[in-house]
């Protein structure tokens, strides 16, 4: 009985690598543009990731006067400041950070149907 190697298998958490805070994912950083259904016809538009360095009221107020849409910056435990805007905006999101020099347009994700 002693000559066997008993292995316990563990549990394998397949999001591990990506919730590493420091896995080195200077390069990796994506500004993420998402879209919430939420009753009938009324959508909301989610924006994170954005570097802590910009203020995202500023963004913020640029966003609601060049679409405009109303909204807010909410503050998650997990995701860390997270910007809300009514509608779907993905599109011109993507768009507005690229021409104002935020982010690149390689590191911006659109997520939806």
């Amino acid at each position: 009985m002693s000559d066997l190697d008993v292995q316990i298998p563990t549990a394998f958490d397949p999001f591990a690598e990506a919730n590493a805070d420091d896995s080195g994912a200077g390069a990796k950083e994506y500004v993420h543009v998402r879209i919430q259904q939420r009753n009938g016809r009324k959508s909301l538009t989610t924006v994170q990731g954005l570097k802590k360095e910009f203020s995202y009221n500023k963004i913020l107020k640029d966003l609601k006067k060049e679409f405009c849409c109303n909204g807010t910056v909410v503050q998650d435990p997990e995701l860390g400041q997270v910007i809300q805007l009514q509608g779907d905006q993905r599109k011109n999101v993507a768009t507005f950070l690229v021409q104002a020099g935020i982010v690149k347009k390689e590191h911006i994700k659109i997520h939806g149907f």
